[in-house]
This record gives structure tokens, C-alpha cells and sequence, in this order.
């Protein structure tokens, strides 16, 4: 896979089509990130709201 890496994002997670294989970052220019408790507290509470699945 051809990826432009945005070094600025980084990203383990390989099964979003926006990840870059070969290395750990995010391709977008941008990324939007949010939540899914209605009080977050922890990392585990946050979730990247551009991922989105390979095809």
C-alpha cells in the first residue's frame, strides 16, 4: 500500500483504511476525535470518529 503518512497522527490501529501498513500513523490531514460515555475519565473512554474500516 502507497501511504502519505501524517506524522503528526500517530495510529497502531491496521484495520482502518486510513492507517499507514508500514509504518504507525494516520494518512487524513485531520482526524476528529470523541467519545462514547457521557462522562469520559479514561483513554478507553475517547475514539477516533474518522476511523473507518478497510475495504
Amino acid at each position: 500500500m502507497n501511504c502519505k503518512a501524517n506524522e503528526c497522527i500517530k495510529c497502531t490501529v491496521q484495520q482502518c483504511k486510513y492507517h499507514c501498513m508500514d509504518q504507525n500513523y494516520c494518512s487524513l490531514d485531520s482526524i476528529m476525535v470523541g467519545t462514547h460515555e457521557n462522562n469520559p475519565t479514561m483513554n478507553q473512554c475517547t475514539d477516533c470518529k474518522s476511523f473507518a474500516p478497510k475495504d
